[in-house]
């Protein structure tokens, strides 16, 4: 029971970093037209964010047992 309460709110935290990463304000700061590995540079953040969380999530539900 301890180990089902300790990943919800894991998953929880993962939630609220992943919508403060996502906040309209902060993805503004990458819309520049500038190319990275000739990516623009809001898509190359919004799918490294995207990255991040899946494995962020992976790693909490996957952990020890």
């Amino acid at each position: 029971m301890r180990r089902l309460i300790l990943t919800s709110q894991r998953l929880a935290a993962v939630f609220f970093v992943g919508m403060l990463l996502l906040f309209s304000p902060i993805v503004t700061l990458f819309d520049r037209p500038e190319l990275w590995f000739g990516i623009p540079l809001l898509y190359l953040y919004l799918f490294s964010v995207w990255v991040l969380l899946i494995a962020s999530m992976a790693f909490v539900i996957g952990g020890r047992k």
